[in-house]
């Protein structure tokens, strides 16, 4: 390289500068507005290491609040869980069967036996054609229960005991319907106009029913025979033929309530289950489908 040859590109030598003396370039080892030294690249290192920038301790912060919403969330959720088991306890420990709803060991209700009921079951009600649809019928039984009638062309109509039409169905007509319930509402298999009352010389004395009332304390007494060993839930909840003369026979011995289910007992008698009315709860029949007591 010549000694005159610029140490840059593009670059003069500046004029009175000796050859092979390299020109000192200003910001060249020297800052630009200051005599002193520039600093060496270890020392801007170490400055900039002792100096915690700003957004970092931001962060820091914004973590510790994180850290700390967290755990309040999860200490407020452990108390929730807490309150929520404490009031299960308390309901399973205090509850009753028989709630002052009128709709006493309905759908799903405890009970621990196979008679508990989960859905549709054989059931009914009795009372008076309140109006007429295309699709049914409504009716109001002697304790004041609404029960909505669904009729399907399945459905079977009787008035006394001969055969009839859906057109027996009218306004004001006495009725007694069997079918699904679900509810206060029924999907009918059978409705029979102008049902005969009574259930024969077995039905117990001390019959009447109680109707529903909002608020007022549920009735407990029993009249007639109770089966042996009877407990809430026991039994095994039956359809067709049998289940249906069960009903009838409870619904003539005890109109106004609804029935939601009826379970075959150990014994041979059945359970048929009453709904929307203070008392009776449990209506029992014997084989001979005769009403022997209630409860």
């Amino acid at each position: 390289m010549n000694e005159n040859e610029p140490t840059r590109p593009n670059e003069a030598i500046p004029p009175g500068v000796p050859p092979g003396v390299a020109p000192t370039y200003e910001g060249a080892g020297r800052s630009a507005d200051t005599d002193a030294p520039a600093p060496s690249p270890d020392q801007s290192a170490r400055s900039t290491l002792g100096r915690r920038p700003e957004w970092r301790r931001g962060r820091r912060s914004l973590a510790h609040k994180r850290t700390g919403w967290v755990l309040a969330a999860a200490l407020l959720c452990a108390a929730i869980g807490l309150s929520a088991g404490l009031a299960a306890s308390s309901s399973a420990t205090t509850g009753h069967d028989r709630p002052t709803s009128g709709f006493a060991d309905g759908p799903g209700a405890a009970g621990g036996g196979s008679n508990t009921r989960s859905g549709l079951a054989a059931g009914g009600a009795s009372g008076t054609v309140d109006s007429v649809s295309k699709s049914g019928f409504t009716i109001s039984t002697s304790a004041g229960q609404k029960v909505t009638v669904e009729e399907a062309s399945s459905t079977s109509y009787e008035k006394a005991t001969t055969a009839t039409s859906a057109r027996a169905i009218i306004a004001g007509e006495d009725v007694l319907v069997l079918g699904t319930t679900s509810g206060t509402t029924i999907t009918a298999t059978k409705v029979i106009a102008q049902p005969a009352s009574g259930s024969g010389p077995t039905t117990p004395s001390g019959t009447k029913v109680i109707p529903f009332q909002r608020g007022a304390p549920i009735t407990s007494k029993q009249i007639g025979q109770i089966p042996a060993d009877f407990s809430q839930g026991s039994g095994t909840i039956v359809s067709g033929t049998a289940a249906n003369k069960a009903v009838e026979a409870a619904l003539a011995a005890f109109p106004g309530g609804v029935v939601d289910r009826v379970a075959a007992l150990s014994t041979g008698d059945y359970n048929v289950h009453f709904i929307g009315v203070n008392w009776p709860h449990h209506v029992f029949v014997n084989e001979a489908f005769s009403v022997i007591g209630a409860e």
